[in-house]
């Protein structure tokens, strides 16, 4: 069964743009990257699957449930980590929690003083006294707590330490380990790649790649470094040229054989050709749409 399954999920706010034609199907049990920039409509997939806004048309389901008619019954297996969250000025972290597993009519203290500890979330403090760090951590914790079948993360790492950010993908592999589907939302893609084994790119509200993400990496991109006195001028397939003194840096997607000829017609001395990372890789889906999926 499919975990997250839309069809044609289609989003608009007045004349504006959410998200077009979203062909989505997530495995039960994978961990899925869901990438973008900011503003590609990410969290309007997101909000759409939760049943937080309607589609303008087109069709969601959750854990094979259908979020339009029967929204409180996958919400209920749903853990959802917004990018952002607001809590109630002036209660406790431990009440917050509380609240968090009372709607949920679940005694989720074990786990919730479990995940605390592994956090550093002193639950005596209050809400406003938190930073954004802190505020971040009591939203996974809500998240988490109930121990759902789904987790939906939106930009979870965002105002996390280092230290933090790894001991919340450790938490996150656990539960995939032990079942759980994640959907995970980010633009940052070192996560996506350490994470998930299936991606899908979004940009401008169209779904423009879906495939494993060592797929989705591949490329006849090199990152090409040299130095000596030679001319670049008319060579094409160069991208991201950054010039200093007598060296050049930049990504070549061009024939091989052509920028071979291009150096050896000048005064080369030293070269360096490396594979890029997976950021430069997916610069072309962001930048140019990739290829139409």
């Amino acid at each position: 069964m499919n975990a997250i399954e839309t069809t044609k999920l289609t989003k608009y706010y007045g004349k504006a743009r959410g998200v077009l034609d979203v062909n989505l199907a997530v495995d039960e049990g994978e961990c899925f990257g869901f990438i973008g920039p900011n503003g590609a409509g990410k969290s309007t997939t997101i909000r759409a699957l939760l049943g937080l806004i309607r589609p303008t048309s087109g069709q969601a389901k959750v854990l094979g449930i259908d979020i339009r008619n029967e929204r409180t019954k996958v919400l209920s297996q749903v853990g959802y980590l917004p990018s952002e969250s607001a809590f109630y000025p002036g209660m406790k972290v431990k009440d917050i929690l509380k609240l968090s597993a009372d709607l949920r009519k679940k005694d989720c203290a074990d786990e919730t003083n479990r995940l605390c500890q592994r956090l550093q979330l002193d639950q005596n403090r209050k809400a406003d006294q938190l930073s954004f760090g802190n505020r971040k951590k009591v939203s996974i914790v809500c998240a988490l707590l109930h121990n759902p079948r789904l987790l939906i993360l939106d930009e979870p790492t965002s105002g996390l330490d280092p230290l933090m950010q790894r001991e919340f993908f450790t938490i996150i592999k656990e539960r995939n380990q032990a079942g759980a589907t994640v959907f995970l939302s980010s633009h940052i893609l070192s996560e996506i790649q350490q994470n998930c084994a299936r991606a899908a790119v979004i940009r401008e509200g169209r779904l423009i790649a879906c495939d494993r993400v060592e797929t989705l990496a591949q490329t006849q991109t090199k990152r090409i470094s040299l130095r000596g006195n030679i001319s670049l001028n008319g060579l094409p397939g160069i991208r991201n040229l950054t010039e200093t003194d007598d060296s050049w840096h930049f990504l070549y997607d061009g024939e091989m054989k052509r920028l071979l000829q291009t150096l050896a017609a000048g005064n080369v001395t030293d070269l360096s050709v490396t594979e890029p990372d997976l950021e430069e890789i997916f610069f072309h889906y962001y930048e140019n749409g990739g290829e139409e999926k």
